[in-house]
């Protein structure tokens, strides 16, 4: 089995969503490799921020632990970062609790649909 190594994540300004994410997950910025901004999470995998005038929407879900989502949802707070409870953009200043965890939806400056979960996602939603 082939193990997820990097994903190339086009940003209107590399450099800002690039530090946005590092300090929301708590991590650090990379240094620049050619024309990528580097953002390596718990598990290995880089995000390699590059700039494009217009990028499409990704979304990029990120499992964290407790105490992770709390330290990332009070920065969130600070910024004044508006966050929802579901992915179509409803439960606006909500936080979901599927599988007994938390979960909050919002957006990085360049705006990718970022996830934070603190339960890995079964195979149906509850109801």
């Amino acid at each position: 089995m082939a193990d997820f190594n990097h994903m190339i994540v086009w940003a209107k300004d590399k450099q800002q969503s690039a530090s946005f994410l590092a300090d929301i997950l708590g991590t650090n910025v990379s240094p620049q490799f050619g024309p990528f901004i580097p953002v390596k999470v718990a598990n290995g995998v880089t995000l390699d921020f590059i700039d494009s005038p217009d990028p499409h929407m990704q979304h990029l879900a990120f499992l964290v632990s407790d105490g992770e989502f709390d330290s990332a949802f009070a920065k969130l707070k600070q910024r004044g970062v508006d966050y929802w409870a579901n992915p179509d953009h409803t439960g606006k200043g909500e936080i979901n609790c599927h599988y007994g965890g938390r979960g909050i939806y919002f957006e990085d400056p360049s705006g990718h649909w970022l996830e934070l979960i603190t339960k890995p996602y079964g195979d149906t939603l509850p109801g």
